[in-house]
């Protein structure tokens, strides 16, 4: 319920602050685990990705958030997890494989740090992918988050990684290069990738 509440506020804020348009929303699956993976230029990014979809989007967060009053319960009340810095720990790879696979949406940006041009990323994204079965639906967020200017935010078709399923770290890595080479595609064209 706050989830929805706080999500109807943030579509009030965006719609005068950083009026945002989505396009290709029809790529998100309707049911079953989801691996939302976009590109990272903004603090923002997780309320960008998620506040238009209907279902609620979990992320990773950093543990120090967890420790503020108020922000803290709200913050997980929001749908985010610990995560501590300089490395994800065990417990948070339990939590995001559980969501992944009781079919529900995990927000990832793969990179793992803000990058103007969807860079170099780390394996993270793809290892979560391939261990749990879930759909990995790219989205490229788009704009400069500045006031009154429309942000915009594509999600492509999601990615067949079947012929990758059986691989070990050498699939991580073909995975996370074509994550990141649909991010790109978006991000150039504008369109959803994977037509």
């Amino acid at each position: 319920m706050i989830y929805v509440i706080c999500r109807g506020l943030l579509r009030l804020i965006y719609s005068v602050l950083f009026p945002l348009k989505t396009v290709g929303m029809e790529n998100i699956p309707k049911e079953g685990g989801v691996l939302l993976c976009g590109n990272h230029i903004s603090n923002l990014d997780p309320m960008t990705m998620g506040i238009k979809l209907e279902r609620k989007v979990n992320y990773m967060a950093k543990a120090e958030l967890f420790n503020v009053p108020v922000l803290g319960p709200l913050v997980r009340q929001l749908g985010a997890f610990p995560v501590k810095r300089g490395g994800v720990s065990k417990e948070s790879i339990k939590t995001a494989l559980n969501l992944l696979r009781s079919g529900q949406v995990m927000g990832i940006f793969p990179e793992g740090t803000r990058n103007s041009d969807a860079g170099i990323a780390k394996k993270g994204a793809a290892t979560f992918a391939l261990r749990s079965g879930a759909a990995v639906v790219p989205a490229a967020i788009i704009g400069h988050y500045k006031p009154f200017r429309r942000m915009v935010v594509v999600y492509g078709a999601p990615i067949d990684l079947s012929e990758y399923a059986a691989g070990g770290s050498d699939s991580a890595e073909a995975v996370t290069d074509l994550i990141m080479a649909r991010i790109r595609e978006m991000l150039e064209t504008g369109k959803p990738s994977g037509k």
